[in-house]
C-alpha cells in the first residue's frame, strides 16, 4: 500500500507539545529487547538530533521573525522527540554497548543504503564507509571483553559478524581527501536524497557521541581508542555531508529533512516488534505529517516553488534494519584496500595519505591497533564472531 506523506495531515502543531508523564518513556529492556530495536532508536535518536540542529542553524541565517517563530515552535517539538527516543535507551547499559549498538547501526543502516542506492558514485560512497565502520565494531568488541569481560554477541545478537574490515589504521586520510563530488539537486533520485541525509545525520551523531562519552573512561587505552575512532568519525561526517548538494535552497532543505523523517517514522512503525516502541514510532510519524506540511507551505511562500517538484510522489520502501553478512564479506573481498584522493577512490597510498600516516602515527602503534594487541595477550586471541559454515576471512594487514 501506497503511502503520499504530502496527502495526509497530522496531529495540528498546537496540540504536540506533551508533558512530563508523557515523555517519561519506559526504556527497553536490554537483555530481552531486539537488538534492531535498539538500532532504530539510535538512528531516530541521530535523525532528530540532526533536525533540531539543522532548524538552529536556518533560524541563524533567516531574518523573517515570523519564520523564526514558526521554527522555534516546531523545534522545540523536535527536541521533545529527541529526548522522548533517544531515553528509550537502558540506563543500565554501559557506553561501551551502546557503543557497540551505534556500530551496529553504522553497519547495518550503510550497508542497506548501500544495496538500495540508484546511484553508482553515491552507492561507492556507502560501500566505502561501511569497511570502517565495520572494523570499529570489532575494535570495540575486543576492548568490550578486555574491559567489562563480556562478549559484544550479546548486544549484536548475531545478526552482525564482529570481525575485522579495512583497517582502522588506513582510515586517516588528509581532510581535502574526505569530500566528495555532491550529487545534483536537479537531477538526483529523490530516495538518493533520502539515503545521504539520513547516513550523514547517522554519523554525525556518531561523531557527537564519542565526542562526549570517550574521556568518562579511566582506562587508557579506552580513552585513546575512543579519541582515535572519534577523529574517524569526524572524516566520516565529512565525507557524507559533501554529498548533498550545496545548491539547495534553505527551505528545499528544510522539505527534505520533515520528509525523511516521515520516511523514517513509518519505515520502523512498519517493522517494529515492540508496541510500546512501535505506537512512539507512529505517535511521532503523525507529528512529523504536520511539521512536513508546515515547511512545505514556507517552501511555496519563500521559494515560489512546490514542494512536490522535488519530493518522492509516495514513499520508497521501509528502510530495513536486516543482516548483511554476505554483502558486507563481498566488499571486503573487493574493496579492502581502497583509499581516497580528491573526490575519488584509489587501490595504492599516496603522498597526502602516506603523510598523514606519518604525522598522526609516527612510529608507534595507533591505540585500534594496540586494543587487538593487548587483547591477545590477556586472551591469547581476539574476539570474533562470524556466521557459522562462512569462509574464514583473510589476514588484513598483509593485503597493505
Amino acid at each position: 500500500m501506497t503511502f503520499n506523506p504530502l496527502e495526509q495531515r497530522g496531529i495540528p502543531l498546537d496540540r504536540q507539545v506533551r508533558n512530563w508523564s508523557e515523555l517519561a518513556v519506559t526504556p527497553i529492556d536490554p537483555d530481552h529487547c531486539d537488538p534492531y530495536t535498539r538500532c532504530r532508536i539510535i538512528t531516530m535518536n541521530g535523525i532528530e538530533t540532526e533536525a533540531v540542529m539543522f532548524s538552529h542553524h536556518m533560524a541563524r541565517h533567516c531574518p523573517d521573525p515570523e519564520v523564526k517563530r514558526q521554527l522555534a515552535e516546531v523545534r522545540y517539538v523536535e527536541a521533545q522527540q529527541q529526548k522522548a527516543v533517544n531515553w528509550l535507551l537502558p540506563g543500565v547499559s554501559s557506553v561501551l554497548e551502546t557503543t557497540i549498538a551505534y556500530e551496529q547501526v553504522a553497519v547495518d543502516l550503510t550497508a542497506w543504503v548501500a544495496r538500495m542506492e540508484p546511484d553508482p558514485y553515491l552507492k561507492q560512497a556507502y560501500q566505502f564507509g561501511v569497511l570502517e565502520d565495520f572494523d570499529h565494531l570489532y575494535r570495540y568488541a575486543n576492548l568490550y571483553e578486555m574491559i567489562e569481560h563480556r562478549k559484544a554477541e550479546a548486544i549484536v545478537d548475531q545478526l552482525t559478524e564482529v570481525m575485522p574490515g579495512r583497517p582502522t589504521v588506513r582510515h586517516h586520510r588528509h581532510p581535502a581527501d574526505n569530500v566528495r563530488d555532491p550529487y545534483d539537486r536537479q537531477r538526483a533520485d529523490p530516495l538518493s536524497k533520502l539515503h545521504a541525509l539520513t547516513i550523514m545525520s547517522a554519523e554525525q551523531q556518531t561523531m557527537n557521541f564519542y565526542m562526549n562519552v570517550g574521556p568518562t573512561y579511566m582506562e587508557p587505552i579506552a580513552r585513546e581508542l575512543y579519541q582515535e575512532i572519534g577523529l574517524i568519525e569526524e572524516e566520516h561526517v565529512t565525507h557524507y555531508e559533501s554529498l548533498v548538494d550545496p545548491g539547495e535552497t534553505w527551505w528545499e532543505m528544510l522539505v527534505n529533512h520533515e520528509y525523511n523523517e516521515c520516511y523514517l517514522y513509518h519505515s520502523f512503525m512498519e517493522q517494529e516488534p515492540d508496541p510500546k516502541v512501535k505506537a512512539i514510532w507512529e505517535l511521532h510519524l503523525n507529528m512529523e505529517l504536520e511539521h512536513l506540511r508546515l515547511a512545505c507551505d514556507l517552501m511555496r511562500r519563500h521559494d515560489g516553488r512546490d514542494p512536490a517538484e522535488i519530493l518522492a510522489p509516495e514513499l520508497p520502501n521501509v528502510l530495513t534494519f536486516e543482516p548483511n553478512k554476505q554483502y558486507v564479506r563481498d566488499l571486503i573481498a573487493e574493496q579492502l584496500d581502497l583509499t581516497t584522493l580528491g573526490a575519488g577512490y584509489v587501490r595504492e597510498a599516496h603522498e597526502r595519505f602516506e603523510r598523514m600516516q606519518q604525522q598522526l602515527n609516527g612510529d608507534g602503534a595507533p591505540p585500534s591497533e594496540r586494543v587487538i594487541a593487548q587483547h591477545q595477550e590477556l586472551f591469547n586471541r581476539e574476539y570474533r564472531i562470524e556466521s557459522e559454515g562462512s569462509h574464514p576471512v583473510p589476514a588484513l594487514r598483509e593485503q597493505y
